[in-house]
């Protein structure tokens, strides 16, 4: 229990803290998360609050401004089926916004696109993330006050993808 409060405690601290460098890193060290040398830790990154120990990050790496690792998702009593870990190789480049879920490893010397969801294991020297943003539909009602969102959603119009 006090270690939890503890725990929870340098969380805080950690997330909005100075020094991702060296203070940040070294409360989420105390915290039980394992981290490698020469690791810069943005702010506003979560690092799973309940099970840091399931978190590994190599050295040399590059965790992005609210970044949110979790090493565990649970759903109802089952806690124990759904704890897992992340592991972040030496080298990695974690853009910003990014989001790491349970049980995936990012191979040594990758980087991860900012907005990326990884869901699944990175292979080592990858450049991995999202496709480029693209139009979706053209507008015809503005998403504001004035209108409700229904009436914006019957004012999308498709974009017809010219075939090559």
């Amino acid at each position: 229990m006090v270690r939890n409060i503890l725990n929870r405690f340098l969380h805080k601290i950690a997330y909005f803290g100075p020094g991702g460098g060296n203070f940040r890193p070294w409360l989420h060290r105390k915290r039980g998360v394992s981290i490698g040398k020469n690791v810069w830790i943005s702010q506003h990154v979560y690092i799973d609050e309940i099970h840091p120990e399931g978190v590994i990050i190599g050295d040399n790496c590059t965790i992005g401004f609210g970044t949110s690792i979790f090493s565990h998702l649970y759903w109802g009593s089952r806690k124990e089926d759904n704890k897992g870990r992340v592991v972040i190789e030496e080298n990695v480049f974690v853009g910003p916004h990014c989001v790491i879920l349970p049980n995936v490893r990012i191979g040594k010397g990758s980087v991860i696109k900012a907005g990326t969801s990884v869901t699944r294991n990175v292979p080592p020297y990858t450049f991995w993330g999202i496709p480029q943003a693209e139009v979706l539909g053209r507008e015809t009602v503005p998403l504001t006050p004035e209108y409700s969102y229904e009436e914006f959603v019957k004012g999308l119009k498709p974009i017809r993808k010219k075939k090559p």
